[in-house]
């Protein structure tokens, strides 16, 4: 399902995982820590792949719009439990 977020927010939620959140999500949905980072708004796409988002200029860092939020939700689901 698709979702708009601001960058900051995305950002705000990836910083915001504990240690090893990370490799575990990347092992749930069967891909690398770097395409993690990215889904969240890294840029390392020699170690990992594009993942479906699109970025737009605007405040807190733009608006991002995620094609499939089921990392995102992931991450709150994660986060919830802390």
């Amino acid at each position: 399902m698709e979702k708009k977020i601001t960058f900051n927010e995305l950002r705000k939620i990836k910083d915001s995982l504990p240690d090893g959140a990370i490799r575990k999500m990347a092992k749930e949905f069967d891909v690398s820590a770097e395409t993690v980072r990215n889904y969240f708004g890294g840029a390392n796409y020699t170690d990992g792949t594009a993942v479906g988002i699109h970025m737009e200029p605007g405040p807190n860092g733009g608006i991002v719009l995620l094609d499939d939020s089921r990392m995102l939700d992931r991450a709150k689901e994660i986060l919830e439990a802390v």
